[in-house]
């Protein structure tokens, strides 16, 4: 997919989900008698207010504090330096204590841009692999995918509400209260709206994933090859440890911040499954490649936040 065709699929989906959202809301609105302008301003409220605070909570859950560059002067020089020719300030630079290997953007006005990085991930790539995943992680503060994925994130949700409300209400309305057929019909239609956003939401995701991927691959030198040899250890690794520790299932909250999805490690790793005994990095990606894409994996990727591995890693090759 080209420059130009990425950028158009995600304005397509995100006008998509807007348009949707407005159009069922105003018919929602209108069917009850609320003034229309007291939803739009629940939905812009709720969503600054979780901007506002998702750092505090992202810091609390995953245990991330800033480090000084006395502390890491290594990967403050790092995104000192892609932050410059990124052409923005340079973010909060941030460790996770999170037992697989991951990075991760995130902000708000209050707390700044901020960019994270789990110890396990300075333990288990190379330094120029940092390097381009630290450039991925910059691309979506570039992009203001933080912001934007958000405001998308919670229209599934308020739908997800308005349906369970409305069939809740019905089923404890009484019987003389008149039909609540009406009420029925607004819950059904809202919760499938919840899931058809949920898809394009998930879509939209897993396009940013591959504009972050172009932005690293674009101000680190041999950034494909560098991203796609972090990416592949990132998804052996975790695979790896999920398998070894009992605590490694509980960090998926946040998981549409990660540079890679940690549930789905099991799908991604059967891309990586023989590689263990060759021994340099790029044999590993070049394993990853010959892999076929299924017909269960396209299913698969549609509920997932992050893309197939091998169609990630072959979007790459192709900016090599």
């Amino acid at each position: 997919m080209s420059l130009w065709q990425l950028r158009l699929s995600m304005l397509g989906t995100l006008a998509i989900i807007i348009g949707l959202s407005t159009l069922f809301f105003t018919a929602v609105l209108w069917w009850i008698g609320v003034d229309l302008i007291l939803m739009p301003i629940f939905v812009i409220v709720f969503n600054i207010i979780q901007w506002l605070i998702a750092p505090y909570l992202i810091d609390a859950m995953y245990r991330a504090r800033e480090v000084s560059p006395s502390e890491k002067p290594q990967l403050h020089a790092m995104v000192e330096r892609l932050s410059q020719k990124s052409g923005m300030k340079k973010p909060r630079v941030m460790v996770a204590k999170i037992p697989i290997p991951n990075a991760f953007a995130y902000g708000s006005p209050i707390t700044g841009s901020r960019v994270a990085v789990t110890s396990e991930l300075l333990n288990t790539l190379d330094e120029e692999e940092v390097e381009a995943v630290i450039g991925h992680e910059l691309g979506h503060l570039k992009h203001r995918d933080v912001q934007i994925m958000m405001f998308v994130s919670i229209l599934p949700a308020i739908f997800y509400f308005i349906g369970f409300s409305m069939l809740l209400s019905s089923a404890y309305r009484r019987r003389d209260q008149g039909s609540s057929g009406g009420a029925v019909a607004i819950g059904i239609i809202s919760i499938l709206m919840y899931f058809i956003l949920t898809l394009f939401t998930l879509y939209l995701s897993r396009l940013r994933e591959y504009f972050a991927d172009r932005h690293s691959a674009s101000i680190v030198e041999d950034g494909p090859r560098k991203l796609s040899e972090g990416l592949a250890k990132i998804v052996d690794s975790t695979h790896k440890l999920k398998h070894s520790r009992k605590n490694v299932g509980t960090v998926g909250s946040f998981k549409a911040l990660f540079i890679s999805d940690p549930d789905r490690v099991e799908a991604d790793s059967a891309a990586i499954s023989g590689a263990t005994g060759f021994r340099t990095d790029q044999r590993l990606v070049e394993n990853v490649l010959r892999k076929e894409v299924t017909a269960l994996d396209r299913v698969v990727e549609l509920l997932s936040t992050h893309p197939n591995i091998v169609k990630r890693l072959r979007a790459l090759q192709k900016l090599a």
